[in-house]
């Protein structure tokens, strides 16, 4: 909880600095990519991370890495300061927050939509085309199989489920007739 609270005053600061020079977008990226390095060496998260070894030392080997990548002064600042205050393992939350963040400035709705078997031909287009109009925002969509849905799909956009499924509409049935309607 601390930690969730912690990451999103982190990627609030960075979207801010980022939206003030119109880089917000590029920093995400740069963050990503960190974050994903971070994620998959297991040495260097554990070395960089650690208050074991002394600031000085964890962070030349930080701009070492830095120093090999393409990354901003910004966010190279950022990294920096997240490793003085011992937070930099917490970058994966910051990164998923802060992509989160620039999709709500784009006006992109991340959706989730779950079907029993992949969705064929233009049906993709023409369900992201009516979300589209329903949210009046971009869509990123993610699509999940579940082979325990008979047929029809669930569309998940942040808080509201749309469950489309023939399993919910059996459901709904199975409950009016037990109530006798």
């Amino acid at each position: 909880m601390i930690r969730s609270r912690v990451a999103k005053r982190y990627a609030k600061a960075l979207l801010s600095l980022g939206q003030e020079d119109g880089e917000y977008q590029q920093y995400g990226k740069e963050l990503a990519v960190f974050s994903g390095f971070f994620a998959t060496n297991k040495e260097f998260r554990e070395v960089i991370a650690s208050p074991a070894f002394a600031v000085e030392d964890r962070k030349r080997i930080l701009n070492i890495i830095l120093g090999k990548g393409s990354y901003s002064d910004i966010v190279k600042n950022f990294l920096n300061l997240l490793l003085d205050k011992n937070r930099i393992d917490a970058i994966q939350e910051i990164s998923s927050y802060y992509e989160s963040l620039t999709d709500e400035v784009a006006q992109i709705a991340r959706v989730e939509v779950v079907t029993p078997r992949p969705l064929r031909g233009d049906a993709r287009q023409r369900l992201e085309k009516a979300l589209e109009e329903m949210t009046s925002k971009k869509i990123r969509m993610e699509i999940l199989e579940d082979k325990s849905l008979l047929g029809g799909l669930v569309v998940k956009i942040g808080d509201l489920v749309l469950d489309g499924s023939i399993k919910a509409q059996l459901e709904g049935l199975k409950e009016s007739l037990g109530r006798g309607e």
